[in-house]
């Protein structure tokens, strides 16, 4: 008979110790530490997503009710005040290294599969708003009477996995850290109209990336050629000139504005500096663009990002990403199930069975069929007169 440690634990076995550990020394996150490892810190964060616990008395007291299964793990059940004060001062960096490690391993796996035929990489951008009590968070006041902190995430359109993410304070715009971001020639960048910016535009223009957005309600321009209209939705395709002076002087180039009408008769005007793909598929990537507003709205209803075990910045931060961590060993698992699953039920199923021991591939491809009988032992029994 096969034996298997807890699904928990092969889950950790995504995550390779060496690996970890070198980690650990670039970000210095073990400096001064006295007993309490980054690993068994990492179990517990974890743990927090996994298992959704609500607050540091939550995840201590569920470690510590299956002590025996911690040996497992590799680690050890830390008191609350240990695991609060790491929270606080042990750098979040090392959470965003390990993400970005398991993100390469994901990347590696899923191979390069889109809905899309051309050979572009596909990216969405966009932001959220965490919303935050001013006397707990007094560092995320960015009004009066009000406190927040913003995900600018960078959505891969191959397996629609996170890709890049900065935290800031509801203080910095959107467009303000999409001006940070360099990508290689040749991406197409998805964005909203908040992006909207002919300065920033011509700087993408200068780098070779190409963008898809909605033109502002009262855009001003003048159309120099009208393209053929061959394809079904497609009203207007046609080659522009900005001709506002400052927009004109910022970017001078030439833009592309399609107008379009969905099956259910809403209509939209995009734009685009690429004069390539067809008038239709322009509309299916601005479309594929709500795939990150899905991927915002799964992160917040499943994982623990709206509400925090710290008050601290560090803590906040190291929330946020061992939740992207979360998010990406769902993703992958997701991916390479053979069960039809939802995210969210995924999810949940994995929170009921988190500390079971089964075969996670068998359970992930066949949740509903229950684990082999144990066979029979060889030992001896005892006959009675």
């Amino acid at each position: 008979m096969r034996r298997f440690c807890s699904i928990f634990n092969q889950l950790l076995q995504f995550f390779s110790r060496t690996e970890f550990e070198a980690a650990v020394q670039r970000t210095g996150a073990e400096h001064s530490a006295k007993g309490f490892r980054s690993w068994d810190h990492f179990i517990a964060m974890l743990f927090c997503q996994l298992a959704d616990a609500q607050s540091l008395r939550e995840i201590c007291g569920g470690l510590s009710s299956c002590q025996g299964r911690m040996v497992h793990l590799g680690g050890k059940v830390p008191s609350k005040s240990t695991l609060s004060y790491a929270n606080a001062h042990r750098p979040w960096e090392l959470f965003r290294e390990v993400f970005h490690r398991l993100l390469q391993q994901c990347q590696a796996e899923k191979g390069p599969k889109t809905k899309f035929r051309f050979p572009n990489k596909l990216l969405s951008i966009d932001a959220t708003t965490i919303g935050l009590s001013i006397k707990a968070y007094p560092w995320a006041q960015y009004n009066r009477k009000k406190g927040a902190i913003k995900l600018h995430f960078t959505l891969e359109h191959e397996g629609y996995l996170p890709t890049h993410l900065v935290i800031t304070t509801n203080k910095y715009s959107d467009l303000s850290v999409a001006r940070r971001q360099r990508w290689p020639k040749g991406t197409i960048v998805v964005f909203d109209r908040g992006y909207i910016s002919f300065q920033w535009f011509a700087t993408l223009q200068r780098q070779g990336v190409f963008f898809v957005t909605r033109t502002k309600r009262r855009a001003a321009y003048r159309v120099v050629e009208q393209r053929t209209i061959s394809e079904a939705g497609v009203n207007g395709d046609a080659v522009v000139e900005l001709t506002f002076v400052h927009s004109r002087r910022h970017y001078p180039d030439r833009l592309r504005v399609i107008d379009f009408t969905t099956t259910e008769g809403e209509s939209f005007q995009f734009l685009t500096n690429n004069f390539t793909l067809s008038a239709a598929t322009i509309a299916d990537i601005y479309k594929d663009r709500w795939q990150i507003e899905s991927f915002f709205k799964l992160l917040k209803q499943n994982l623990r990002v709206k509400s925090f075990v710290g008050n601290s910045i560090n803590s906040v931060w190291t929330q946020i990403w061992t939740a992207l961590i979360a998010m990406l060993l769902i993703k992958y698992l997701k991916l390479k199930a053979r069960f039809g699953w939802s995210l969210s039920n995924l999810v949940y199923f994995l929170r009921m069975n988190l500390l079971v021991y089964r075969d996670l591939w068998e359970w992930i491809h066949d949740p509903l069929h229950p684990p082999p009988e144990p066979t029979d032992s060889h030992q001896l029994s005892f006959h009675y007169v």
